[in-house]
């Protein structure tokens, strides 16, 4: 959350001309309602249950850029899923960047609390070991912009291509 994967998925689709499938679109589009309503409407669960059917459903016949929300790592079967489609892409940031990013708008569900801070913190815990377990590449966003990430994105893509 706040690490730029939405910007960042753009960024490259521009890049690269490759499709863009962003989950939480797909997830909004099946359910015909914002991320936001969704959560008000029918909690979280229904969301991570919509983005794993999602996930499964995605069938892409040429290379495309996939983006997903934060929490999609915490069902295995997804991180299968998205490790059988290619290479996994972690976008981090200090915990204090992704807060303020995430912070900014308002709009997000899981921190829509008494004290999202310690929400946000608590979710970062339970979160960041499944990513560093999930994840062929890690960046740090920290003091870059979505062009500078894109950049590595695929530089990084590019060594995991290269023939050893």
């Amino acid at each position: 959350m706040g690490a730029g994967k939405s910007s960042v998925g753009r960024c490259l689709q521009r890049r690269t001309g490759l499709d863009l499938f962003d989950s939480d679109e797909a997830v909004s589009r099946k359910l015909g309602l914002s991320i936001s309503e969704i959560f008000d409407r029918f909690g979280e669960e229904k969301f991570r249950q919509t983005e794993s059917e999602v996930l499964r459903e995605f069938a892409p016949t040429k290379p495309t850029i996939v983006v997903t929300g934060g929490g999609t790592i915490l069902r295995p079967e997804n991180v299968g899923r998205l490790k059988r489609l290619g290479f996994v892409v972690w976008l981090d940031a200090a915990d204090r960047t992704l807060f303020e990013r995430a912070s900014r708008r308002g709009h997000r569900p899981l921190l829509q609390t008494e004290n999202p801070r310690a929400r946000f913190e608590a979710l970062v815990a339970e979160r960041n070991p499944l990513y560093a377990h999930a994840a062929d590449v890690r960046i740090d966003t920290s003091t870059m912009n979505h062009d500078e990430v894109a950049e590595i994105v695929l530089s990084q893509v590019q060594e995991l291509l290269a023939p050893r």
